[in-house]
């Protein structure tokens, strides 16, 4: 059949059963790590106020081997009344994304911004249960735009590096 339309490489392609075409997805999502700490308990359920929330995240890929990768959101929150600590929430939160057939170029793409956006909103759930289980109102962390960290720590990495071109750091231009 696609001999017939003059294709003769392509019809080779197609009965050797070798799949080309790029897959991407996550295949498993864990909590690596989980600590809750409420140091003043039971004082911090009698403060009156509104606590400081401070939250801090980093993301980080794993190469496991060809086409396996783990990528994982470490979350820290912190609520501050007063100078002192009613709680903090340490999570660890990972998943394993199978990659296949990808273009090297959208390899850090997709572990540093996409499979992060896949992940967030299972992890922002386990903190904001785990809070709640510690006694607090429930905490929803903002929606984080995964693809815009991407890019500014590339244009940043690119400046630091003095003229580094995007193909060197996994990146487009």
């Amino acid at each position: 059949m696609a001999e017939e339309q003059g294709a003769e490489g392509a019809f080779e392609q197609l009965t050797n059963g070798a799949d080309e075409t790029p897959q991407a997805g996550i295949i498993s999502q864990y909590v690596k790590d989980l600590s809750f700490e409420n140091p003043n308990a039971p004082a911090v359920y009698q403060w009156q106020g509104q606590p400081q929330i401070a939250v801090d995240f980093n993301i980080g890929a794993t190469q496991l081997n060809d086409e396996i990768h783990e990528v994982s959101l470490k979350i820290e929150v912190r609520s501050t009344f007063d100078g002192q600590t009613a709680f903090v929430v340490d999570l660890l939160y990972a998943g394993l994304v199978g990659m296949r057939n990808v273009p090297q170029e959208q390899v850090q793409p997709f572990l540093l911004a996409e499979a992060p956006r896949i992940l967030f909103p299972f992890a922002r759930q386990i903190v904001n249960h785990t809070v709640q289980d510690g006694g607090f109102p429930p905490l929803l962390l903002e929606p984080i735009d995964f693809g815009a960290l991407f890019m500014q720590r590339m244009a940043q990495h690119l400046a630091d590096q003095g003229g580094v071109t995007a193909d060197e750091i996994g990146g487009e231009a």
